[in-house]
């Protein structure tokens, strides 16, 4: 078995496919079910439950993007950990939605729905290391790998809302685990990504040697900013479907894909933007735009005109993309090879993890108190979100030095 897939590692375009495939499956499974989540709990009658539920994955990302990325680094090849893992979360997905459908108390819902966010915490981290590791010119072809996976999630959310018709039933849960169980399927075919590196301690097990990254200023205003930047981020999923709804869209779900539209656009530049750009430069234009942004739906809030709102939503997919891809090359340009998996799993920590989770909690609490019966309170509410990123930009445009061009080493 791994001499076949040694055998397709030599041929860049197998790989290439193969992992755009399995990117493209792997994005699908969410963008059926997360864009429409918020409306499928409101429809049961369970709106008082969508902060916990947007709470409690994020507190399962903190834990094992790091245990994953350590593993990943010391004990078991990275395509392999991708690969059990999705299978596994399936079914957890699969019986979180059941448990929904049938009715009973919403506690097994979001257990599940936890026990499924541990499982698939990791799971883009593997990705990017086994992309990483086998794709020849990296920073410029992952972008292209990696839009796979904003294709196949386009592709379910206009499945759901146009063909299926089901932005409010939890069968999107069921297509989702449908998915998920392919996607693992396929992925082991993926090329051999062996550890390269060796834990010593259960520090260096559990992987919390990642956290010496942070000794270091670039890194640790990188992650800081990225755990700031998250917070705002969370209110993405969480009402930015509800305010299309309250603002007269049929098909909020498929609406939201126009963010994924615009991201597939943003990965075939982000690759050659990096190769005459600095990070710092890339990701203060992503924070900047984001800025914007969160604007164009405050503005809508004020105006009741759903186009800005859209608008917002289309830019949202640029700005995640220009952040985001930039990072994870970053750290894959930046870090020991050894290492290269614990800090895509802090990556993922703070990104999925821990930003997320206090994002749910503030998104939550100026949803409940910024929005009244009318448009005008969502102003205030994506406005407060606007100036949260503003000071991100702020805080990095200040204290992130990098590297210049001249330096000999470059970002």
């Amino acid at each position: 078995m791994r001499g076949d897939q040694e055998k397709r590692a030599e041929d860049p375009r197998v790989v290439f496919t193969l992992l755009w495939v399995v990117f493209f499956l792997h994005g699908m499974s969410p963008g059926f079910w997360l864009p429409a989540l918020t409306n499928i709990l409101v429809s049961r009658g369970l709106g008082g439950w969508v902060t916990a539920v947007f709470v409690v994955p994020p507190v399962c990302a903190m834990i094992s993007p790091l245990i994953g990325g350590a593993l990943a680094d010391q004990r078991v090849s990275a395509n392999r950990l991708f690969a059990w893992s999705s299978l596994i979360s399936a079914v957890a997905l699969a019986a979180a939605f059941w448990c929904l459908d049938a009715g009973w108390h919403p506690l097994w819902f979001v257990g599940l729905l936890g026990l499924y966010s541990l499982i698939a915490g990791p799971q883009w981290g593997f990705l990017a290391t086994v992309s990483l590791a086998h794709l020849t010119h990296g920073e410029r072809r992952f972008p292209l790998v990696r839009v796979g996976g904003t294709v196949g999630w386009v592709v379910g959310g206009l499945t759901l809302s146009y063909l299926l018709q089901m932005d409010t039933h939890p069968a999107a849960g069921y297509a989702a685990a449908v998915v998920r169980v392919a996607c693992g399927l396929l992925a082991f075919l993926l090329p051999y990504t062996p550890p390269l590196g060796l834990g010593s301690s259960w520090k260096s097990s559990l992987g919390m040697d990642a956290f010496s990254l942070m000794k270091q200023r670039d890194f640790c205003v990188f992650f800081l900013v990225t755990t700031l930047f998250a917070i705002p981020l969370s209110a993405f999923y969480m009402y930015g479907p509800e305010f299309l709804k309250t603002l007269g869209d049929p098909h909020p779900t498929g609406t939201m894909t126009v963010a994924q539209v615009l991201e597939v656009v943003s990965m075939f530049l982000v690759g050659v933007a990096m190769v005459r750009f600095r990070v710092k430069t890339m990701l203060l234009w992503a924070l900047g735009l984001s800025v914007i942004r969160y604007g164009m739906s405050a503005f809508a809030g004020v105006t009741g005109m759903i186009a800005w709102h859209i608008g917002g939503v289309a830019l949202h997919g640029v700005c995640y993309t220009f952040y985001f891809i930039t990072a994870q090359v970053y750290l894959d340009r930046r870090v020991d090879p050894g290492f290269k998996g614990q800090a895509q799993g802090l990556l993922a920590m703070t990104s999925n993890g821990v930003g997320p989770l206090v994002g749910a909690l503030i998104c939550g609490w100026l949803r409940h108190h910024c929005v009244g019966t009318d448009t005008y309170g969502w102003s205030w509410f994506w406005g407060m979100l606007a100036a949260m990123i503003a000071g991100c930009f702020g805080v990095f445009a200040l204290f992130y030095q990098g590297r210049s061009k001249n330096s000999g080493a470059p970002e």
